[in-house]
């Protein structure tokens, strides 16, 4: 990694951590933030009809509009697109050239990234009083992240068919739990998560 990069990972990693601790101290709501939801929460959103057009509109600019300050302070550029579908906003930051820095945005194994999610879900929460169930990406992590999961789950099922016993995984996000549940399901397989907070993970299962 050059120094440049090296440069763009610490301040970057630094930046998000300052914005955790003051979202966190100051702006989380009495009920909570969407960062303690659990799966049943998630999916419960999921299941609904979802917020309206408009109201989607309105939470993937607010979420635009933060990314691209943080951006800007981070020193970090980055293309932010906006997608709505199936009652969801979805935000991407893409690079506009290669090194610019965004790597240090996602961090290792994602954990950055769903940190970054959390802020800009609790941004818009602020900013519309209403919660959100963006979904952030960075260059494709996500994409590339999918592919991953599928395989997991696939893996776990053949361990289940070898052995007969049920197979934990390892601890992942609520959204990349969603993810291995449903390619889980579709194979004709059971999978449940179990443990709480960042041990939380999925246990499959034949029946």
């Amino acid at each position: 990694m050059s120094a440049e990069s090296t440069e763009h990972a610490i301040s970057a990693d630094a930046l998000v951590q300052d914005e955790i601790q003051d979202r966190l101290q100051n702006e989380v709501p009495e009920d909570g933030s969407a960062a303690g939801r659990n799966d049943s929460e998630d999916e419960s959103l999921s299941s609904g009809k979802g917020a309206s057009a408009s109201r989607l509109e309105e939470e993937g600019d607010v979420a635009a509009d933060y990314l691209e300050e943080l951006l800007d302070i981070a020193d970090i550029d980055g293309d932010i697109d906006i997608e709505v579908r199936n009652g969801r906003t979805y935000i991407s930051i893409v690079a506009e050239e290669e090194g610019t820095g965004l790597e240090s945005l996602v961090g290792n194994d994602g954990e950055v990234l769903e940190a970054l999610q959390e802020l800009t879900r609790l941004a818009v929460l602020s900013a519309t009083e209403n919660r959100s169930r963006l979904v952030l990406d960075i260059n494709g992590y996500r994409a590339d992240r999918a592919g991953d999961l599928h395989q997991i789950a696939e893996d776990a099922i053949a361990a289940v068919k070898e052995t007969g016993q049920p197979v934990a995984l390892a601890p992942m996000s609520a959204y990349e739990r969603k993810i291995v549940h449903d390619t889980v399901a579709d194979l004709g397989f059971v999978s449940e998560s179990e443990g709480e907070g960042a041990d939380r993970h999925i246990v499959v299962s034949a029946d």
